[in-house]
Order: C-alpha cells, then sequence, then structure tokens
C-alpha cells in the first residue's frame, strides 16, 4: 500500500495511556470499511482514499496522542482534486482531533491540550 501524508496533529491528554486506549479504540468513527489495530496504533480506512492512524505513547503529563491522515489512493493528483486541494483539510483535522481528545479527557475526568 502507498501512503502519503496529508496532515498531522498531536495532544496531550492528562491520563494513563491504558485508559486513553480503551476509549480512543471503542471511538470508531462512522465511515470506516477496515480496522487495523495494532499494539498502542490503530488505523481506520475508509472510502477510496482515506487512512487515519492513531497511536498513544507515554507523555510526562499522561498520554500523548498523535493522529496521521493519509491518502492511499493513487495518482495523488486525483485525490487532491476531489478534496478541493485539501484547502482548510488540516485546520479541520486539527479541530475535530481537539475535540476528540476533549471528549475523551472529559470521559475520564482529566485535561487535554494540543501540541
Amino acid at each position: 500500500m502507498t501512503k502519503r501524508l496529508i496532515t498531522e496533529v498531536a495532544g496531550v491528554v492528562t491520563a494513563p495511556v491504558e485508559q486513553v486506549w480503551q476509549i480512543l479504540v471503542g471511538d470508531r468513527p462512522a465511515h470506516v470499511m477496515k480496522t487495523e489495530i495494532g499494539e498502542h496504533t490503530v488505523a481506520y480506512q475508509g472510502g477510496w482514499w482515506y487512512r487515519g492512524e492513531w497511536s498513544v505513547t507515554r507523555h510526562p503529563e499522561g498520554t500523548r496522542v498523535d493522529h496521521r491522515v493519509y491518502s492511499v489512493a493513487g495518482p495523488y493528483w486525483a485525490v487532491a482534486l476531489a478534496n478541493h486541494l485539501f484547502i482548510g483539510f488540516a485546520e479541520r483535522t486539527r479541530r475535530s482531533f481537539a475535540e476528540g481528545i476533549s471528549r475523551i479527557a472529559d470521559q475520564l475526568g482529566c485535561s487535554a491540550r494540543l501540541t
């Protein structure tokens, strides 16, 4: 599989890795067709081009959560045109990610922030 990184974002949730991980893998996006789960990594693939990869690692404040969005379709120009050249995509992804880690933090009774 060929992957091309579109955008990435990271944040910290002030809770232990195992707690964040359990919520993260239980919160499957609606558009997902394929899920791959590894040790503290999960990838969701859906539609004809999208692959989102999430990972959690220990951080001095709790858990670092990384999210990367890849295009897995080719040619890349077709993906870019279909997504309006990805104008505003990084900011929408960042905003959605911030909302997601805030929901995790709310469920765990802690805080979250973007890095």
